[in-house]
């Protein structure tokens, strides 16, 4: 440690977040207070659910403030009272105007899960698998009041494997995020110092991920199936729909297509021991662990010892309308 411990305030709201407070809760480092989306109804009771975040911050007895919004003037006094050197936020869920990113004598500094200036903004990790990335990282910023466009404070990058789920990719992510951060608090000074400004040129846009997009377009390329398969697991997951029934496709991977064994997109080709192979518009996809309505997920063979007839060569998943791709 090469400065003198700071006074912090932290905010975020899912698991992710809650990773990093914890590392926060280990370290020399003052946690005045966390911030916290406010709790939202979950389940099917619908009963009001405290985030990740709360839930660690409550154990630790750290006071929690979850304002619905930090606009107001009310917030933002409230807020700067607390005298801090720095604002940490980890996908917090809120906009931060600018009173509340000049009210830390250091300002705030984010963690975001992507190599910036790639994939600004609610989905880095999701985008980055379903466009085929082959590398990702962690980057933190110093926050201004664009969106995801501070001065890059540290970089750690992190290579992406075939078939990583985006499951996967948050836990590796979170695993080399909080000790960056805190390479970054030990000498916070010194890092803003030598803070590099983000090339606009190479900026891309993570937008939120839609429900509507778990649909798979047969009439795709069957490597860009396999690869939104992998980012929608684990939500909002891929589905098909075969026989009336909603087919949750849970891993799979791209094959070439044997000229003599051509289909129409979402023909199921073959169902045996290597899974389930469904025709798309180039190649065809196989399918290896999937889940049925009500019941839980495993792999292919396992279905088609209780269910073959469903996925029997020749039957057709129904084909869905075709939405724009970016």
């Amino acid at each position: 440690m090469t400065s003198e411990p700071l006074r912090l305030i932290f905010a975020g709201t899912p698991e992710f977040a809650a990773i990093h407070l914890r590392a926060l809760l280990s370290s020399p480092h003052e946690l005045v207070a966390v911030y916290t989306q406010p709790d939202r109804p979950a389940g099917r009771g619908k009963k009001l659910q405290a985030s990740p975040v709360k839930e660690v911050a409550a154990a630790a007895d750290i006071p929690v403030l979850q304002p619905p919004s930090l606009r107001s003037a009310e917030a933002q006094a409230e807020l700067a009272a607390l005298d801090v050197d720095v604002m940490v936020v980890v996908a917090y869920g809120l906009i931060l105007p600018q009173p509340v990113l000049d009210a830390p004598r250091l300002g705030c500094i984010n963690v975001h899960a992507s190599l910036l200036p790639r994939w600004r903004g609610a989905a880095p990790i999701q985008r980055a698998i379903e466009a085929g990335d082959t590398a990702t990282g962690i980057t933190i910023m110093q926050m201004d009041a664009g969106l995801d466009t501070g001065a890059m404070l540290a970089r750690q990058s992190l290579q992406i494997a075939a078939g990583t789920s985006a499951g996967m990719l948050h836990d590796q992510l979170a695993e080399i995020g909080p000790p960056l951060l805190l390479q970054v608090l030990d000498d916070l000074p010194a890092h803003r110092r030598a803070a590099t400004p983000q090339d606009e040129t190479g900026a891309t846009y993570a937008r939120k991920i839609e429900k509507s997009e778990a649909a798979l377009d047969w009439s795709r390329d069957a490597h860009e199936l396999a690869r939104a398969v992998a980012a929608f697991n684990p939500f909002p997951v891929c589905f098909g729909i075969l026989g009336g029934e909603r087919v949750r496709i849970m891993e799979a991977s791209a094959e070439p297509v044997d000229p003599g064994n051509r289909a129409s997109p979402g023909v199921v080709l073959s169902a045996d021991r290597e899974g389930i192979l469904v025709a798309c518009g180039e190649g065809a996809l196989r399918i290896r662990q999937l889940q049925l309505a009500g019941a839980r997920a495993l792999p292919a063979t396992d279905i088609l010892n209780a269910r073959g007839a469903l996925f029997a060569p020749g039957s057709r998943f129904e084909p869905v309308a075709p939405r724009e791709h970016s």
